[in-house]
């Protein structure tokens, strides 16, 4: 009898155990998902009456209601209000407004999200979010006007130019190009003005620059910087490939950098080199100079460069070269930096104050070092045989950072002397030239200094 009644216990032991066991897992089915719907709205809105407002409503079980409510200190109006028959597991739209709605733009809003999923649990009423966010009408543009900039701009070669943006929303300043580069507007003196260095590429035909301010809100504001543009007219070459060339440096070069060189001829190697390899160490060059580091520009004074002294000048900058293989065109570049020898493994001097931001091997431009100037200028220095420095070096003016060579692709011992604005090769012929500098440059950030200090 006791035997029957321990079987007994044993048995509804077993029953209850497995009846939790099984509550516990068809509470913890998919269906039973406990994780709140997430809501992507911004915290504030800024809106100009015309941006669409964004909303993103994600969840695994999918989502079962929407409601979104504008409320102010005296009445709300139910913008959306939805109920889905099959769940969405992610809504994307832009919240819009009755035409009959009018907005007072001295209000301050607010806009409520609520959500709720599909899932079993919460005794089968879902998981709900809330979310709100603080609305604001700003259909007021940026304040924008130029106050002073370079008279011009030689194709190949930089600019500068001041400007003043102001709005209480300010979201960014900069300029853009014609040619799809934008460059980094700096703080400049006092809050509120702005300055930069900007270029126009050798490889470009036409140039054009707008300073652009744009709000939270979308509104925005363009402004022309309109400079005299100067032509310039570059070399173009036509340089005929050798065998002992191609079998010479553009080998060595493959068959360091190249995944299978076994598989390319003589003209596919040089190809690779001239082009891929080209391309993708130019790339790393941009990515590398294309930065504006400074908070707040104070002051920006470099003094002319000259990095190799008694050096003469062996390849100009701008110069368009074509290449031929008997007598066919087989590929082209541009030689975007200016060739100095003098004697071999002579020292390299940098002329200013910089801190090393590269300095390593890079294909065709051998052991590269590159210096940082300030204010977006840049300056490198390449083929080189030996350097004397380290990444991150605070450099002193007038040390000696390397000797020259023929590390990547040069044939004869010489320097790569380049310079760069937030990654656009310039002409280092202005940034050597005293006069230059001067009219185009530091001219127009102290008087803009002046004028700035006067208001």
């Amino acid at each position: 009898m006791r035997r029957n009644r321990s079987y007994k216990g044993i048995i509804f032991v077993a029953i209850v155990i497995l009846i939790a066991v099984g509550v516990y897992g068809v509470l913890n089915l998919s269906m039973f998902e406990k994780n709140l719907p997430k809501i992507v709205l911004d915290s504030e809105i800024n809106w100009n009456l015309k941006s669409p407002i964004p909303l993103k409503v994600e969840d695994e079980s999918g989502v079962k209601s929407l409601k979104v409510i504008l409320s102010d200190q005296e009445k709300s109006h139910v913008l959306i209000s939805k109920e889905f028959s099959t769940p969405e597991k992610e809504l994307s739209f832009n919240i819009t407004f009755p035409k009959n709605n009018i907005l007072n733009s001295k209000k301050q809003y607010t806009i409520k999200v609520e959500a709720t999923d599909a899932s079993k649990w919460n005794f089968f009423m879902g998981n709900s979010s809330v979310k709100e966010a603080k609305f604001k009408i700003d259909t007021k543009r940026p304040e924008l006007y130029i106050l002073n900039q370079s008279y011009k701009i030689a194709k190949g070669g930089a600019a500068a130019v001041v400007f003043r943006a102001s709005d209480e929303n300010m979201k960014e300043v900069f300029i853009t190009t014609n040619y799809g580069k934008k460059f980094i507007a700096t703080p400049f003196h006092k809050e509120g003005y702005y300055a930069a260095i900007i270029a126009w590429p050798a490889t470009v035909d036409d140039f054009s620059a707008d300073v652009v301010a744009e709000d939270l809100a979308g509104n925005k504001s363009v402004a022309r910087i309109r400079y005299f543009l100067q032509d310039r007219k570059y070399k173009v070459s036509k340089i005929p490939l050798t065998d002992r060339f191609l079998d010479g440096k553009i080998l060595e070069l493959a068959n360091q950098y190249a995944d299978d060189p076994d598989s390319m001829d003589k003209l596919a190697k040089f190809k690779f080199i001239n082009e891929t390899l080209r391309i993708s160490n130019e790339k790393k060059i941009a990515e590398i100079t294309s930065k504006v580091p400074e908070k707040l520009l104070t002051s920006f004074n470099v003094k002319p460069f000259y990095p190799l002294k008694n050096g003469a000048a062996v390849a100009s900058f701008g110069d368009h070269r074509y290449y031929t293989y008997e007598g066919n065109e087989v590929s082209q570049s541009w030689h975007l930096g200016l060739d100095l020898a003098s004697v071999s493994g002579a020292n390299i001097v940098a002329n200013n104050p910089s801190v090393v931001v590269f300095n390593a091997e890079n294909g065709i431009y051998g052991t590269n070092i590159i210096l940082y100037h300030g204010f977006g200028l840049y300056t490198l220095y390449g083929h080189c045989s030996n350097s004397l420095v380290n990444l991150h070096d605070q450099i002193s003016p007038n040390l000696d950072i390397a000797t020259t060579g023929t590390s990547g692709l040069a044939l004869g011992d010489h320097l790569h002397f380049g310079v760069l604005v937030q990654g656009i090769e310039v002409r280092p012929e202005e940034w050597m030239d005293t006069k230059w500098m001067k009219d185009n440059i530091y001219d127009i950030l102290e008087l803009s200094k002046k004028v700035i200090d006067k208001k």
